[in-house]
C-alpha cells in the first residue's frame, strides 16, 4: 500500500508498500450538556490539539516494547506461521520532521530483537540521517523502511505507529473525510486478552466518539499497484479541548483487513497525553494468514531532534 501526504505539502507522496493483501472499551456515558460544541467546533479544537501535539511530542523519546504474533488459519483453529511466528522488540520512538518537509512521523529506531542487540545500528541511523538524499521525499522512504525494518508476517506494513491516525485530525486534511458523532462505543475487534498497559483503552472522563471515513480520491493509504485503500475509523476527543484519547484505523479491500487501536494516558511529569499502548490486527484472506501485535510505550525523556539531517542528540 502506498501512503501518499495531503495537498498542499511540501513532499507529496510517501510510498508505503503492504504486501499482498495486511478490545473491548470501557467507557464511561458521556452526559449531554445544555450547550454542546458543534461537531465542526470540536474537530477544529483537535486539529489545534493535534498541531501542539506534533510539536511538544517531537522534543520526547518513548521506550516501545513491541510484541509481534504470525498466525496461519486453518478449519483448525489458528497455528503459528512454518516461518518466523514471533518477534519481539525493543526501540525507541521519536517523531521528526525531515527538512522540506511538512509532515511529522514517527521513527522507530530498533536496538533489540528478541533479546539480540542491533549490530548495525549506529551505521544504519548515520546514512539513514547524514548521507545527503535527492530529496525529502527520499529521505522519508528510508525513514518509513528503516521504521518497519523488522516486522513479521506476509503483509509489510509502515504505517505502524502510534501517532499516524493523528494525521487525520489535521485541519488541512478535514476535507477528505467526512466525520460524524456516534453512539458506538466499542472497537469491532476483540483483543483475546486484558490491557498490557494499565488502564489503556478505557477512560474516564466525557468523550466524544466521532466517525470518520474518507470520501476523498487519491486516499492517504494506496495499495502497492497505486490503487485508493479508504481509510475510517474512531477518534474518542474531549469535546472541550480536542484532546485525543484513543484511535482506531481500520482499511481493508478484497485481500486485506487491517485495524489499528491507539490508547494515550495523561503523562504527568511531562504535562503531555501520550501513547501507552498501540494494538494491531492484520488478515491476508489471500494466504489465510494473521497477525496480531502490541506495542507498549514508557520511560519518556527529552530528546532533540536536529531536523537539519544533522543528528539526533541526546539532553
Amino acid at each position: 500500500m502506498n501512503w501518499r501526504l495531503p495537498r498542499g505539502w511540501a513532499v507529496k507522496r510517501v510510498l508505503v508498500q503492504w504486501v499482498a493483501a495486511g478490545t473491548t472499551v470501557s467507557l464511561m456515558a458521556a452526559s449531554a450538556s445544555a450547550q454542546e460544541p458543534s461537531l465542526k467546533v470540536v474537530l477544529m479544537r483537535a486539529a489545534a490539539y493535534v498541531a501542539e501535539f506534533h510539536r511538544q511530542f517531537s522534543s520526547i523519546v518513548a521506550e516501545e516494547r513491541y510484541v509481534q504474533h504470525w498466525y496461519n488459519q486453518s478449519r483448525s483453529g489458528m497455528r503459528p506461521a512454518p516461518e518466523l511466528s514471533q518477534r519481539k522488540l525493543k526501540s525507541d520512538l521519536l517523531l521528526l520532521k525531515p527538512s522540506d518537509a511538512e509532515a511529522w512521523m514517527a521513527f522507530r529506531d530498533v536496538y533489540d530483537v528478541n533479546g539480540t542487540p542491533v549490530r548495525d545500528r549506529q551505521e544504519r541511523i548515520a546514512h539513514l540521517f547524514l548521507e545527503r538524499t535527492p530529496s525529502a521525499d527520499a529521505l522519508i522512504r528510508r525513514i518509513l523502511d528503516e521504521s518497519s525494518r523488522y516486522n513479521i508476517g506476509d503483509i509489510r506494513r509502515n504505517v505502524n505507529t502510534p501517532t499516524y491516525p493523528l494525521l487525520f485530525l489535521e485541519a488541512a486534511n478535514h476535507f477528505r473525510f467526512k466525520f460524524k458523532r456516534t453512539d458506538d462505543r466499542r472497537p469491532r475487534t476483540e483483543p483475546g486478552r486484558p490491557a498490557a498497559a494499565d488502564g489503556a483503552f478505557r477512560v474516564s472522563t466525557e468523550v466524544w466518539v466521532i466517525a470518520y471515513e474518507e470520501k476523498e480520491a487519491g486516499t492517504m493509504i494506496r495499495t502497492d499497484n497505486h490503487r485508493d485503500l479508504t481509510a475510517k475509523g474512531r477518534f474518542w476527543i474531549e469535546p472541550a479541548t480536542g484532546r485525543v484519547l484513543m484511535s482506531e484505523l481500520l482499511a481493508s479491500n478484497r485481500k486485506l483487513r487491517a485495524t489499528i487501536d491507539v490508547s494515550y494516558q495523561s503523562e504527568p511529569l511531562l504535562g503531555l497525553l501520550l501513547p501507552i499502548e498501540m494494538r494491531e490486527w492484520y488478515d491476508n484472506m489471500s494466504t489465510r494468514s494473521h497477525i496480531e501485535a502490541v506495542a507498549t510505550y514508557g520511560r519518556f525523556r527529552q530528546f532533540k531532534v536536529n531536523t537539519d539531517q544533522t543528528f539526533l542528540i541526546k539532553k
